[in-house]
């Protein structure tokens, strides 16, 4: 006679409700860490992708000063408070041609939206932006002389900070990343100085020199107060050595 068989037994419902249970803490668990590893992947992103674009700011204004070039008609540095203008060599110029020289402009506008991704609308409208100007390759004069006042009308009016600014043509502007304030200090004599003393531009007699007033100082220190509410904030201070400064020379 053969063994009775015994009856297969099945999950009961409460043993079915208690492992779905399990299962869905387990799928919530899994999702607050995957959603966590990407709000920080994201976070890492923005704050790389603000370190950079700081870095390239500050690398072409490096760069500005860099290529530097005396006209003798408008100095070639002039800082009002407001706005620095610069007249520098094109970026594509070689020892066997130059699209002429430019006029580039830097300076502080509110009103205009951040391009960094971590600022609010909020902070961003409320906040100043550090904008670069410049104008298209100038081969003449009367060129020159108008792309320097249109700098110092673009300095003064955040409205203008547009690429396709009125009376512009070819004029560009770029902004950069949010600021509180700036400020510009030259390196005369032996001290750092405000852009518009005369301190360090004394002559013999003890007077101040026009001529070594519209010289290129010995560096510039750029000091920054970055806004709050983006990825990058606090104070930032650069300076600049005119490349070709001689060791004990004023």
């Amino acid at each position: 006679m053969a063994p009775p068989r015994s009856a297969s037994r099945g999950f009961t419902l409460i043993e079915l409700l208690v492992a779905i249970s399990i299962l869905s803490m387990l799928a919530l668990l899994s999702w607050r860490s995957l959603d966590g590893m990407t709000r920080t992947h994201a976070l890492t992103q923005q704050r790389a992708d603000g370190l950079l674009r700081l870095q390239a700011a500050l690398g072409q204004w490096g760069a500005d000063l860099d290529a530097v070039v005396e006209t003798g008609e408008v100095n070639a540095l002039d800082f009002n408070g407001q706005v620095l203008r610069i007249t520098r060599r094109d970026s594509s110029e070689s020892g066997l041609q130059s699209p002429g020289i430019r006029v580039v402009a830097w300076a502080r506008h509110t009103g205009v939206p951040s391009t960094d991704p971590a600022s609010n609308a909020a902070t961003s409208a409320n906040s100043g932006q550090w904008v670069r100007w410049q104008s298209p390759p100038l081969v003449r004069r009367d060129e020159l002389a108008r792309a320097w006042q249109r700098a110092a009308d673009w300095g003064g009016n955040a409205r203008l900070a547009s690429p396709s600014s009125p009376g512009g043509g070819n004029d560009s502007a770029v902004v950069l990343f949010g600021i509180d304030q700036w400020q510009l200090f030259y390196h005369r004599g032996e001290t750092w100085v405000n852009p518009q003393s005369s301190v360090g531009t004394e002559g013999t007699s003890g007077t101040p020199s026009a001529a070594a007033v519209s010289e290129l100082p010995n560096g510039v220190r750029l000091v920054l107060t970055l806004t709050d509410g983006q990825t990058l904030s606090g104070q930032l201070v650069r300076d600049w050595v005119r490349p070709n400064l001689q060791a004990g020379r004023p």
